[in-house]
């Protein structure tokens, strides 16, 4: 299966892969970023997310990434990944460091860890709603956790056009994979255990009113990573910093991309 995706701009390339939350719809704002700094940008949808659609079987992500890089001719890109497209960049970059220029991990999930009594409590209510088959309970539930937080970040930051965003991109994924029987790949040791053999330079960015854990895993990713910095945390933001403040994650990736021009 060819992931459905769109090449925009000449360069260096950046290849995007969006959060579980979202498609690739949510790089609009980055990508102009990106194209006007002279870069060639690829923004994919993942298998059930957006134009790609979910079929039975087991999904490798990491396999279908390297399969559009061959499909498009591309030797090494810059990766950069949004939550569970970060999990995703990171199995890339275990299972094809070649293709692997840097990494660019914008609140990045990952597949063993510690997880808080809000995530779980987050976790244990949306399988509650996918059971009842409760489409808008769900698409409600993930934005108000991942993006609006009541009470845990100031509503003026809030974009009501990034919630309805957010919100059809979320629906469309639980109408692409609601009765599939799929599962993911499995891999023999968890990356979570491997992250000190990922040698690509790499640059960890977080929300400051991101959920918890997704700003420890930062934290953690920064300390693991041979090639990281510190954490950059964006103000005002929450799990999808690249959508609410894509002019402030700019100012961070561009001159990061400057430093590692080896894509293409």
């Amino acid at each position: 299966m060819t992931l459905h995706h769109e090449v925009r701009g000449d360069g260096p390339a950046v290849l995007l892969l969006h959060a579980g939350i979202a498609d690739s719809r949510m790089w609009e704002p980055l990508v102009a970023h990106l194209v006007d700094a002279g870069h060639r940008t690829i923004a994919c949808d993942l298998r059930g997310f957006g134009r790609t659609p979910l079929e039975p079987g087991v999904v490798s992500n990491a396999g279908d990434v390297v399969a559009l890089l061959d499909e498009l001719a591309i030797d090494r890109a810059t990766v950069v990944g949004a939550s569970f497209g970060g999990r995703v960049a990171l199995e890339l970059a275990l299972r094809a460091p070649e293709r692997v220029a840097a990494l660019v991990l914008l609140a990045p999930g990952l597949d063993e860890f510690d997880a808080s009594p809000e995530l779980d409590a987050f976790a244990e209510a949306e399988d509650a709603m996918v059971e009842a088959q409760d489409a808008d309970g769900v698409v409600g539930l993930n934005v108000r956790f991942w993006v609006e937080r009541p009470g845990e970040r100031d509503p003026a930051d809030v974009d009501p056009e990034v919630l309805d965003l957010v919100a059809t991109m979320q629906r469309a994924a639980y109408d692409a994979q609601i009765g599939i029987d799929a599962e993911f790949e499995e891999t023999e040791t968890p990356v979570a255990r491997r992250l000190g053999e990922i040698a690509a330079p790499a640059l960890v960015v977080v929300g400051a009113d991101d959920v918890a854990d997704f700003r420890a895993i930062a934290a953690r990713l920064a300390d693991e990573l041979p090639g990281a910095g510190p954490v950059v945390t964006i103000p005002r933001a929450a799990h999808l910093p690249a959508l609410e403040r894509p002019d402030a994650v700019a100012a961070v990736v561009l001159p990061f991309l400057a430093d590692h021009p080896r894509a293409g």
